[in-house]
């Protein structure tokens, strides 16, 4: 199970974009990457077809789970995610603060 979700609000660690944050927006499970909202961005040349148009287009490339952190909606800091375990279920929980994600 990978600690991090789409929509999860992160913050990367490493690479050009170090810095900069943004929203999951895909997870890819077997390769442990995930695509992340205005980060990581390449210019695609694309040539007309059937149903398309020509241009450069920017797309998403996907970075590794690890260079990611994810932000704690409560305390608004990066963060360590952690489990607990309850009656009703298991939950991610923030490291600084204790909070349920």
């Amino acid at each position: 199970m990978l600690k991090l979700k789409k929509g999860d609000q992160v913050k990367v660690l490493r690479g050009v974009d170090s810095g900069k944050t943004g929203v999951i927006e895909k997870i890819f499970q077997k390769s442990k990457n995930a695509i992340v909202a205005g980060v990581n961005l390449y210019k695609k040349h694309q040539k007309a077809g059937i149903g398309r148009k020509s241009g450069i287009f920017e797309i998403a490339k996907p970075l590794p789970i690890s260079a990611l952190v994810l932000i704690c909606p409560k305390c608004e800091k990066p963060t360590r995610v952690g489990f607990k375990l309850t009656a009703t279920g298991k939950f991610r929980v923030c490291k600084k603060c204790g909070a349920q994600i």
